[in-house]
């Protein structure tokens, strides 16, 4: 065999390169997000959403890519997902904000480290990708981690479970919209911007929002929410058409890996012996997955011709 053809297919390449950055990004970005931690978390969403949506139309208008975005408003097929994953995406965000302005940076952490599970999951359901005995151990160790911070907290540890889902849903229903990363956002940002724009107006008219022109270093970090998130979201849309799902699920370690250094050490949040437990069942369940084939080496060989189970 050539070394070209074990060299990785240059697009899927540029694919995780795509994708590493975003992950870098999203680790750091609490850094970003805890300087506006007096701003609602709902409200901090929409003035994404919303600045998001100005920023993008901004480039896409430069770059002269307007009459791509307008095919897509008129395929209702495109419409309908974008409008779930705008739903899914803005969900996650809020969630996130919500932890990062309540110091619970830990259990979101752990929520992004069971996102690549969950990709498993929906690679399973909507791709027909097969699940080993390896991955359900795997998933499995994910529950069980769940199951032990139920037990140690008193009730269902929502944050990391919702993260991971929403985030996985959302990576995985953009794979059904076979748009470019950009035009994919904009319009995902659009379909949301007559709602978002009026809860802004409102708020302006009431004196109750947080873009008030009084405190202008907050204004123009509202207004940077816009690029901070376009950016490397789609840098991740770009990745994700790229790369298989268990691929990007790898690359997923990244960012939680840097929001639970920046958690503990940086803002000091508390890590119980319940969470180190949580997190050595789901990194437990990480490195088996990613030892998977080594460990399917040691299998005995299927008897009289019959596949492995």
């Amino acid at each position: 065999m050539s070394d070209q053809s074990e060299n990785q297919h240059p697009d899927e390449s540029l694919g995780i390169f795509y994708a590493g950055v975003a992950y870098a990004v999203w680790g750091i970005v609490p850094l970003y997000w805890r300087m506006l931690r007096d701003v609602n978390p709902f409200e901090l969403t929409v003035q994404r959403v919303f600045w998001c949506a100005l920023f993008i139309a901004g480039v896409t208008a430069i770059r002269g890519h307007t009459g791509r975005v307008a095919v897509i408003f008129r395929s209702w097929h495109l419409l309908s997902i974008l409008m779930l994953t705008s739903l899914l995406i803005s969900a996650n965000w809020t969630l996130f904000i919500y932890c990062v302005a309540t110091n619970q940076l830990v259990d979101a952490s752990l929520g992004y480290y069971m996102t690549p599970l969950v990709s498993f999951a929906m690679g399973v359901a909507f791709f027909g990708e097969r699940l080993s005995r390896v991955r359900m151990v795997a998933i499995g160790l994910a529950a069980a981690a769940v199951i032990l911070q139920a037990i140690s907290i008193g009730h269902f540890p929502w944050i990391g479970p919702a993260l991971a889902l929403s985030f996985g849903l959302y990576g995985t229903f953009r794979k059904f919209a076979p748009v470019a990363a950009l035009d994919g956002l904009l319009v995902e940002t659009l379909l949301l911007f007559p709602l978002t724009a009026g809860l802004l107006a409102f708020w302006v008219v009431k004196g109750t929002g947080a873009f008030t022109l009084h405190t202008p270093f907050r204004d123009i970090l509202l207004i940077g929410g816009g690029p901070i998130t376009a950016v490397p979201l789609a840098m991740f849309a770009a990745g994700a058409r790229r790369i298989r799902l268990t691929t990007l699920g790898f690359l997923q370690y990244l960012s939680p890996s840097v929001t639970l250094a920046l958690a503990v050490f940086a803002f000091h949040e508390p890590f119980t012996r319940a969470s180190a437990l949580s997190f050595a069942f789901v990194w437990t369940a990480l490195l088996i997955v990613a030892l998977e084939g080594r460990i399917a080496r040691f299998r005995p060989a299927p008897a009289d011709g019959q596949p492995p189970g």
